[in-house]
C-alpha cells in the first residue's frame, strides 16, 4: 500500500468520526430539546430550551470569572484579593512591600488609620513582647508565648494533612493551635505543639453514651501535655444559636471513633450546652472543668448586644476573681465556618469591631484586666487586623481563615462540599495529595511569623516599644463623612492600666 493508499484511507477514517460526532451532537440537541420543552421545573429552560442551559453554565462560572478576571484588589468578600496575596507572600517568606501608593480606600466607615508618632523608637529601643499567663489560680497554668495563634478548625472540618501541617507549623512558630470541636486526633499530638482543647455542645471525645461531659475522660485528655487550656465553645461567629454541623459524607472512620458517631450519621452538635442555663451554670461548668483538668478554661461566645454580659461580670465579682473564666474568646459574626444557614452568617451576631471593646471595657470596668484574658477572633488575618484588636484591648488574636490561606486555600467556597481543590478542607485522597505537610507547614509558621513582624512594625511606628503597649489612642476610625476619630473617643476604656 503507498503512501497515498494510507493517506486517503486516513482521510476517510477521519470523516466517518467527523460524520458520527456531528449526528451524536445533533442527535444530543434533540434530546435536550425535548427534555427542557417536557421538564416542569425551570421556567428558562421550558420557554428557551437548549439556550436556557447556558444560564446555569454561566452562574456558576461567574464565581471563577469574577475572582480572577472583574473584581478589583479590594473588592471581593469574605476575604479579597489584596488580603489574600499579602498572606501568600507572607507565607511563603517573599517582600511585603508594595509600590506607588496604596490600593486601599480610606474613606470607607470603619477603616482603622494608625496615629504614626513624631519620634517613634529606634531599634535599639525595641522592646521584646513578654509571655503572657493564663489561669493564675490553675493547677497548671498556661505561659502563652505568642500574640497569635490558631483558632478552632476540628479534624473533620479539615484534612489529615491540613491538621498535621498547620499543627507541625504551630510547633515550628511557637504559637499554639486550638483543636476545633471535633475533638484531638492523633494528628494534632504528633508535633507536639502547644494545643487549646475546644469543646463544643456535643462534647465530642469528652461526653458518655447520653452526649453528656464524661470527667473520668476529660481527665484523661488533660494528662496530655501538649493539651494547654480548654474553652468551653458557647456560639460560633458565622452560626450563633446552631450547633456545629459535618455532614455525613465528610465523616470517615477515624472522624466517626474520635467524635464517637454512628455510620452515615451527620455531626450535629446542639445550639447549646445542656448543662448551662443561665451565667451561674456557666461559672459552674468552668469551675468543675478547671478542677478535673487543672489547667485554664474559658469560652468562646458570640456578643449579640453587650447589655446581658454586665450581669455575667457583676456575678464573677460577687463569688470573687477565682470564679471567673481564664479567658473568654470574643468570634465577631463575620466569622467563618465549614457549613451554615445563610441568615445566621448575613445576619445575626454583632462584628469583631463593636463586640471586642464593649466586652473589654466591661471586663475591665469590673476590675478584671488581670485575670481574664481576652482572645479575639473573626475575620483578622492581616497585620493591621491583628494591631487594631490589641488596641481594642485584646491580649491575645486566633485566625482560622488566615492560616487556612497560608496552607494554599484559593477561597473555592467549597468547604461543605468534600471537593475543597487545596485538599484543606476534603477528605478526597486524590484531592489531599495536593496539600504536602512538608511544605505546607514552613510556610504556616512563615505567615505566623510574619503577623507578628508587622505588628511589631506597627506599633513601633504609632511609638511604642512593643505591641501590648498600644492603646485605642493610637488608632482612628474613619466615620461617615470621611474624617476619622479617635478609637477612644468612640470606645472610651475603663480603668485601663494606661491611659487609653
Amino acid at each position: 500500500m503507498t503512501i497515498l493508499d494510507w493517506t486517503g484511507t486516513a482521510l476517510e477514517i477521519l470523516a466517518v468520526i467527523f460524520v458520527v460526532a456531528v449526528g451524536a451532537f445533533m442527535l444530543s440537541l434533540v434530546a435536550m430539546y425535548f427534555i427542557d420543552t417536557t421538564q416542569a421545573g425551570d421556567a428558562i429552560r421550558r420557554n428557551y430550551p437548549v439556550i436556557g442551559r447556558f444560564r446555569h453554565l454561566f452562574s456558576g462560572l461567574g464565581e471563577f470569572f469574577r475572582q480572577y478576571f472583574f473584581a478589583m484588589d479590594r473588592e471581593e468578600m469574605p476575604f479579597n484579593r489584596a488580603q489574600r496575596d499579602w498572606i501568600y507572600r507572607a507565607s511563603h517568606d517573599k517582600s511585603n512591600t508594595v509600590a506607588f501608593g496604596s490600593t486601599r480606600n480610606l474613606s470607607i466607615p470603619g477603616t482603622p488609620i494608625f496615629v504614626n508618632a513624631a519620634f517613634p523608637p529606634l531599634e535599639d529601643q525595641f522592646a521584646k513582647t513578654a509571655p503572657l499567663e493564663i489561669g493564675p489560680h490553675c493547677r497548671h497554668p498556661y505561659v502563652a508565648p505568642s500574640i497569635f495563634n490558631i483558632s478552632g478548625m476540628s479534624y473533620g472540618a479539615i484534612s489529615k494533612p491540613a491538621v498535621r501541617a498547620l499543627a507541625r507549623g504551630a510547633k515550628d512558630a511557637g504559637i499554639w493551635m486550638n483543636t476545633g470541636e471535633g475533638g484531638v486526633s492523633p494528628f494534632h499530638l504528633e508535633s507536639g505543639c502547644d494545643l487549646v482543647y475546644q469543646i463544643g455542645t456535643a462534647k465530642y471525645g469528652v461526653r458518655d453514651k447520653a452526649g453528656n461531659l464524661d470527667d473520668d475522660k476529660l481527665r484523661r485528655i488533660a494528662e496530655h501535655p501538649e493539651i494547654k487550656m480548654f474553652e468551653i465553645k458557647l456560639s460560633q461567629g458565622a452560626k450563633p444559636g446552631k450547633g456545629g454541623i459535618l455532614p455525613a459524607e465528610k465523616i470517615n472512620k477515624e472522624i466517626r471513633e474520635i467524635r464517637g458517631l454512628r455510620p452515615g450519621e451527620d455531626g450535629i452538635s446542639p445550639n447549646r450546652h445542656r448543662e448551662v442555663d443561665d451565667f451561674g451554670d456557666l461559672l459552674d461548668f468552668i469551675a468543675r472543668m478547671r478542677e478535673v483538668t487543672g489547667k485554664p478554661t474559658g469560652f468562646k461566645a458570640v456578643i449579640g448586644s453587650a447589655d446581658p454580659w454586665e450581669e455575667f461580670f457583676q456575678l464573677i465579682q460577687e463569688r470573687g476573681p477565682e470564679s471567673a473564666p481564664d479567658f473568654i474568646t470574643i468570634d465577631g459574626g463575620e466569622g467563618g465556618t465549614g457549613a451554615a444557614p445563610m441568615p445566621l452568617i448575613d445576619l445575626v451576631g454583632l462584628p469583631i469591631r463593636e463586640a471586642l471593646p464593649r466586652i473589654v471595657d466591661l471586663r475591665d470596668m469590673h476590675g478584671l484586666h488581670d485575670r481574664i484574658r481576652i482572645i479575639a477572633a473573626g475575620k483578622l488575618v492581616n497585620p493591621g487586623d491583628l494591631a487594631w484588636a490589641l488596641c481594642a484591648g485584646a491580649d491575645f488574636v486566633a485566625s482560622a481563615r488566615g492560616f487556612m490561606f497560608s496552607l494554599g486555600c484559593i477561597q473555592a467556597l467549597k468547604c461543605n462540599k468534600n471537593t475543597c481543590p487545596t485538599g484543606i478542607t476534603t477528605h478526597d485522597p486524590h484531592l489531599q495529595k495536593g496539600l504536602v505537610v512538608e511544605d505546607k507547614y514552613k510556610k504556616v509558621a512563615a505567615y505566623a511569623r510574619s503577623m507578628t513582624s508587622e505588628l511589631e512594625t506597627i506599633a513601633h511606628s504609632v511609638g511604642v516599644t512593643e505591641p501590648r503597649q498600644m492603646r485605642r489612642r493610637h488608632v482612628r476610625i474613619v466615620q461617615a463623612d470621611g474624617s476619622s476619630i479617635p478609637f477612644n473617643k468612640l470606645f472610651p476604656s475603663y480603668n485601663s492600666p494606661t491611659p487609653s
